[in-house]
Formats: C-alpha cells, structure tokens, sequence
C-alpha cells in the first residue's frame, strides 16, 4: 500500500513514525514537505526573545530515518482527492491512502496596515527579525495583538505578553513599558476558567492589560494606532501580531475545503474523498490548532490505516492534549483539554511552578528522540 502524507508536522511525522513501527515493510510511504527541518512552535517565542540562538531549533528531516519511509523536500503544486495524485514541483504521486497535514498559512495583508505598522511572530523568519528588533526598543507600549480567533496555539500571545515582562525588566525599561494583550477572544483560554483566571491575575501581578473580545480592523502604521471592533484604538510603539490564519492555496484550489478548511469526520478523520485523510491545523474538527492536537489525530490516522491490514477495532478520535503555557519567571503551568471525548469539552489546569519548565523540555525531548533519534 502506498501511503502519501503531506506535510511533516506533528502529525505528519507521527504517522510516518506509527507506520514504520507497525508495517514498515509492507507499506511503503512518502513524506512531502517544503522546507527542510522541522521547528516546535514554542521555540520561536525561544528565538525572538533571545533565548535560544536560531540554529538550534532546527531539526533537520534527514535526520527522520524510518523503515518503509521515504521523506522528499518539494513543494505541493496540486492535489486531486479524487484520484489522490499530487503533484509537487520535482514528481508526481499516486497514493492509495493520502492524508493532508499542511498547517496554516498566515495572511498578513488580510489586516490592513499590518505589514506597514507592525510585526508578526508567528513564523521563524518573523521570531528571526523581531530578534534584531527588540535590542532597539528603548520602551514604550507594546501591544500583543491578536488578528484572528482561530490561530495556532492559545496561549502563544499571553506567553510573549509575560516574557515580554520578563525581557523589558531585564533591560530595565519595565517601568517606562506599557504591555496590553489585545485578542478577540473572551479570555485568554475561553475553553478553561481556571487556565483563563490564572492568565489574567498573572497579567494583574505584572502590570499587564487584556482588552478581551476585540477585533483588531486595521493598523495605521502612520500614527502607530491598533483600531478595534469596538471603537476604541489604541496607540502602540511596538506591535507584535498573530496574524490571520488560511489554510494554504494548494488546498483551497484543491476542492478538499469548505468555508476555508477541510472538513473531516471528527472521530476518524476522514474526508469526504474515499481513503483521504485530513489532520492538524488545515482541518475545521473543533480542537485547537497546537501541534498535540494534531499528533492526536495522526495516531487515530495511523490506526486506521493499520487497522486495514491487521483487522480489529480503532478508537475515536477524542480531541485530547495538553499545552504548556510560559508564566515567565522561568515558570510553565499546563492544562490538559478534551474536546470531543464528551458532550462537552473539559479541562484540567495545573497552575505554574519551576518544574513545568522541566516537564516542558521533557516533552520537547521525548518528541525529538521519537522522531529524529537525537
């Protein structure tokens, strides 16, 4: 069976990694994606603040060594569902089971004046050039801005807000320093109270502002000023932004999305295209985009698949995983959520101490070890 998995993410490399360790010689599987390593989304938070140096978060998909796994640095050009050929910049491919796990794209422009006024961090490039950026900021208001409500990772902007603190204290520019975390969401973590009052009286500890339940409609890059849905607008001197999300062009042309992303039987993952799979960030199944998720969902991929040679039973997909979540101070709490495994979502919040930072970097490490054998 020739199985083509795009994207090597979370879950691309863990079904890439389920298969090879369960029917590695008689499977045979094509891992595609267009950059050359691969990069855990916290890091970037690691480099943009001068934590990490940027050649240390790479780690290079030559090193994804797996029996009955081929990976190929290309580029996706087209994708068929019906047929489940793919085509790349290099090859054509035909797959028997094709599973689409190529994230989100961010669309900076869809904010007008965010390109112009502001800096998005989301990306390695932009968590690279915000690394040469903040040594000049001398203090001022720094506003976390949030463009979009669906964005990879929740609490990514009350991280930076609070390392943020951390970096201008350290600077001794805190107290000439305004930080506000504006996002459109009704807290910082709207699926868990308790996560979400912890952020905030952190934030209240720190001298840090929320305005909640905003949207941001335009950046006048001019005056330095964030307008809101509600009205308001607020000056900034720096802007760090998570901009819009979309799911990339090649799968918007493809006819797999609906209303902007690719819909899937929530507890199997499955396309409305026979034997065609979708996980991750580029789906619409209702969990958070965060790289667990989609680790998750490649699992119940991988059983799927397993399950077609093997017979037996597989388990639903349950929407599970845990985030950890920088309190600064050299502090990480973690909250564990279930989306799908209930009639509603639940939540677990274990507040922040110095041992969620090792407990962190555990998780980093278990990852690499699994995937890349380093």
């Amino acid at each position: 069976m020739k199985v083509v998995i795009l994207g090597a993410g979370f879950g691309g490399l863990e079904i890439a990694t389920c298969l090879s360790e369960t029917l590695g010689d008689v499977v045979s599987v094509t891992l595609i994606d267009k950059n050359d390593s691969f990069v855990f989304g916290y890091a970037k938070l690691d480099v943009m603040f001068g934590r990490t140096a940027p050649e240390a978060i790479h780690l290079p998909y030559r090193a994804f060594a797996k029996p009955g796994v081929a990976f190929r640095q290309e580029t996706i050009a087209a994708i068929d569902p019906g047929t489940r050929r793919v085509v790349t910049d290099r090859a054509t491919y035909d797959a028997d089971v094709l599973v689409v796990a190529l994230g989100a794209d961010y669309d900076v422009a869809a904010t007008p004046g965010l390109a112009e006024g502001g800096h998005e961090f989301y990306s390695v490039a932009g968590a690279k050039r915000l690394r040469e950026v903040l040594p000049t900021f001398q203090g001022g208001t720094v506003v976390v801005g949030v463009m979009t409500p669906h964005y990879k990772c929740p609490p990514a902007p009350s991280e930076a807000s609070m390392l943020m603190h951390d970096y201008l204290t350290a600077r001794g520019l805190r107290d000439r320093s305004r930080i506000i975390m504006v996002t459109p969401l009704s807290s910082p973590i709207p699926v868990s109270k308790a996560a979400g009052d912890g952020i905030l009286a952190r934030f209240a500890e720190l001298g840090i502002e929320c305005i909640a339940g905003a949207s941001t409609t335009r950046v006048d890059a001019a005056t330095h000023t964030l307008h809101l849905s509600t009205g308001d607008a607020i000056h900034y001197d720096l802007l760090l932004a998570i901009p819009v999300h979309v799911a990339p062009k090649v799968v918007l042309e493809s006819g797999l999305a609906e209303g902007g992303w690719i819909p899937v039987e929530k507890a199997t993952l499955k396309t409305r295209f026979p034997d065609v799979y979708a996980v991750g960030d580029v789906t619409s199944v209702g969990t958070p985009r965060a790289g667990i998720f989609s680790e998750g969902a490649g699992k119940v991929v991988a059983a799927q698949i397993i399950a077609r040679h093997r017979g037996g039973d597989t388990v639903p997909y349950q929407g599970d995983g845990h985030c950890y979540i920088e309190f600064g101070a050299n502090q990480v709490a973690e909250i564990y959520v279930n989306f799908l495994g209930g009639p509603k979502p639940t939540s677990d919040f274990k507040g922040a101490t110095p041992n969620g930072v090792a407990d962190k970097r555990r998780f980093g490490s278990s990852r690499t070890a699994r995937w890349f054998g380093m």
